[in-house]
């Protein structure tokens, strides 16, 4: 039964049409002079990390890093409960689960926005990246650290550290691949360098768990931000000529 006229909700303006939403068909490429420059500095941050850890030259990092947060003899945890808490949240943001899914909906994003040739790139920085950081843990086969308790369930080899590696990969070349939607210098910044610095906090988390030396994140941190500004200026092009494929259209 029709409701009463006076019942009636009539909006204030009439819907946009479909065809006033207008998404962008290509995004911005990221200067590759400069991601390759970024790259290289990453990469020779790295190499001192390994060069540090391999002559076993790490030691003054290592141990006052794991010790910094810890108090008494039994080494625990110097912070609050809360505090702890919150370390454990900020370390989740690197597990497989959760940086996974930010890197599933990134793709849906990127591919709803129109831009396909980010969207690949996007994947294939993450895919090459877990090769390598899977290919350096077996090469270099360390073990976890001992000197504190663990806070959290840790395995497999600590060199170089795969949340702090993983975590740089995926937010670093997300915030690549989003810069793409802006042609304003400062707003790409901002976004890389917050993506950067979050990857720092998830890297430092796994100090402060204990489940990592400081020399195993900060060679994670570097390595999975080498990686993703690699990826940015060398698979462009294998990127865009994947996506530009007919079969995309």
């Amino acid at each position: 039964m029709p409701a009463p006229p006076n019942d009636r909700i009539t909006p204030a303006q009439a819907p946009l049409p479909r065809k006033a939403l207008r998404l962008p068909a290509r995004g911005f490429p990221i200067d590759r002079r400069k991601a390759l420059i970024a790259a290289m500095m990453c990469w020779a941050g790295f190499a001192v990390m390994v060069a540090l850890v391999l002559s076993e030259n790490a030691g003054w990092l290592d141990e006052p890093g794991l010790l910094a947060a810890r108090r008494g003899e039994a080494h625990d945890f110097a912070g609050t409960a809360l505090l702890l808490e919150i370390v454990r949240d900020i370390t989740a943001m690197g597990g497989v689960f959760l940086r996974n899914l930010f890197a599933l909906g990134a793709v849906v994003a990127l591919l709803f926005l129109s831009l396909r040739r980010e969207a690949v790139l996007f994947a294939m920085t993450i895919a090459g990246g877990w090769i390598a950081n899977t290919a350096l843990k077996g090469l270099i086969g360390r073990e976890r650290p001992q000197i504190v308790p663990h806070l959290m369930e840790a395995g497999g080899e600590s060199f170089p550290s795969g949340h702090s590696f993983n975590a740089a990969v995926v937010y670093v070349a997300m915030a690549l691949a989003f810069a793409a939607l802006s042609r304003r210098q400062p707003v790409r910044y901002m976004l890389i360098l917050s993506a950067m610095a979050l990857a720092a906090m998830i890297a430092w988390s796994r100090v402060l768990l204990g489940v990592h030396y400081p020399s195993d994140v900060i060679a994670g941190w570097l390595g999975g931000t080498a990686w993703a500004f690699t990826a940015a200026a060398l698979l462009y092009r294998p990127a865009r000529a994947a996506a530009d494929k007919p079969g995309w259209r």
